[in-house]
C-alpha cells in the first residue's frame, strides 16, 4: 500500500506553525523512549551538536541539540547537520518500510553540513528498536524525558 502524500492545505497550515513546540515535542518523545541511546554520553561524537529534522514537503524544521542526558528542542541555532525528506518518506522509514540508505541514494532523503553528524543520528534512529516505542513508561521517565527536552 502507497503511503499518501500531505494534502496543500495541511502543507500550508504546517508551513505557518511555529517550529519550537512540535520540535518538544519530538525531543521529550525520543528521550522517554530512546534517550538511553540517542545521548552525548553514549555518543560523545554528538555532544552540542545542533541537528535539523527538514520535512520537506511540509516546510518544517524541527532542531535539537544533543546533550548528555538526550536531546533538546533548540531554535534558531546553525545545525551542524541536516537530515531532509517529505513526511511519506520519514513516515515510510519509522514504519520500517524504506531503508535510509535506498531514500538516500534516491536523493530522497538528504544530508547535509557535517555529513558525519547526519549519518551518525541517522544510522542510530535506523538502529532504534521499535518495540520501545510500545513498552510501558513511568511517570519519573516522562518527567525526566521532559526535562531533557527543554535542555536541563
Amino acid at each position: 500500500m502507497e503511503l499518501p502524500t500531505l494534502p496543500p492545505a495541511l502543507r500550508a497550515v504546517l508551513s505557518r506553525l511555529p517550529a519550537y513546540p512540535p520540535a518538544f515535542a519530538c525531543a521529550a518523545a525520543l528521550n522517554v523512549w530512546a534517550g538511553h541511546t540517542l545521548n552525548a554520553t553514549r555518543l560523545p561524537d554528538l555532544r552540542d551538536k545542533v541537528v535539523c529534522i527538514h520535512v520537506r514537503d511540509a516546510g518544517v524544521r524541527l532542531m535539537f541539540r544533543i546533550h548528555a542526558a538526550g536531546v533538546a528542542a533548540c531554535g534558531g541555532a546553525q545545525p551542524d547537520a541536516t537530515i531532509s525528506a517529505d513526511a511519506r518518506d520519514f513516515l515510510a522509514l519509522a514504519l520500517r518500510r524504506e531503508d535510509p540508505d535506498t531514500l538516500f541514494f534516491a536523493r530522497r532523503l538528504l544530508v547535509e553540513g557535517d555529513t558525519e553528524v547526519g549519518l551518525l543520528v541517522k544510522n542510530t534512529l535506523d538502529a532504534l528498536d521499535l518495540r520501545e516505542f510500545l513498552r510501558p513508561v513511568a511517570p519519573g521517565t516522562v518527567l525526566a524525558g521532559l526535562r531533557s527536552a527543554l535542555g536541563r
